[in-house]
């Protein structure tokens, strides 16, 4: 009887599992195959696999449209903000954790409470920041409005990566004569690299798939991102389905591929937050 109630148990809990990957995978799969599909193709039989691989839909659109432009803008923006991000951020999270200083535990709370500050709400005063420093359609001014953005996940990450880095190696480190700066960057730094690959993931998903502010900070063309130019795809390709698709499989494939590269550190990364956090 008990093994057939873990069985009942095991066989229910595969079959969630496996509908919560249909449900999240099917819609990227589709849109994906889709932008491999003509138009009648995607109205006559919307689930049916393409009946040939054509790039047509991906050529007009890097051929006809700025694409490119947008393309690099994104990327240069969001590689700026993540990597710069990611080392003002670990310098924070190794302090925290590694430390004792009054108001270690206000500083960390105030950190965390960002989370439950609306994004939009800080409009004005970023606005206000960028116009004073002159960087308004700029793509500058938006990389430093991404800097502040995932703050506080990447503290909480960061800080449980750190702690959970044996604080003997820095007390060694210190016995054999080595400085702040070289226990940092040379012993905690490198062995954060789980927990510095899942902060560095979301926060360049983020900033990929950011719209508000990037619409609110720029106003020109060669200024944009993928997120803007994919809603003017979306007004002008409303009825092209297989360009639309194009467009979205353009802005959704790095995400996809970053992750699949760096899963095994997320991976890692979430294990060792789960025992050490």
């Amino acid at each position: 009887m008990e093994k057939m109630k873990k069985k009942i148990i095991k066989i229910f809990m595969y079959t969630v599992m496996i509908f919560t990957i249909i449900v999240s995978v099917f819609p990227i799969i589709w849109v994906i195959m889709s932008a491999f599909k003509t138009n009648a193709q995607i109205l006559s039989s919307p689930f049916s696999l393409p009946t040939s691989i054509k790039f047509d839909a991906f050529v007009y659109i890097f051929e006809k449209y700025n694409f490119v432009q947008y393309f690099i803008n994104s990327a240069l923006i969001c590689v700026v903000s993540t990597a710069a991000s990611l080392v003002i951020f670990a310098m924070g999270g190794y302090v925290i954790a590694k430390f004792r200083f009054p108001g270690k535990s206000l500083i960390f709370a105030l950190f965390t409470i960002t989370l439950l500050v609306p994004a939009q709400s800080k409009a004005q005063p970023l606005f206000s920041l960028v116009m004073k420093l002159n960087l308004y359609d700029n793509i500058w001014g938006v990389t430093l409005v991404y800097l502040s953005m995932g703050l506080a996940m990447s503290m909480f990450i960061l800080k449980s990566t750190f702690m959970a880095i044996p604080k003997s190696l820095d007390e060694a480190a210190t016995l054999d004569g080595a400085g702040f700066f070289t226990i940092f960057w040379k012993i905690n730094f490198p062995l954060a690299k789980s927990g510095l690959a899942t902060a560095g993931i979301l926060m360049f998903l983020n900033n990929w798939n950011e719209y508000f502010y990037a619409s609110l900070l720029t106003s020109s063309d060669k200024n944009r991102t993928l997120p803007l130019a994919l809603q003017f795809f979306t007004e002008s390709f409303s009825y092209d389905y297989t360009k639309l698709f194009a467009a979205l499989t353009i802005v959704v494939l790095p995400g996809i591929l970053l992750y699949v590269c760096a899963q095994e550190q997320v991976q890692a990364s979430v294990a060792a937050s789960g025992v050490k956090g």
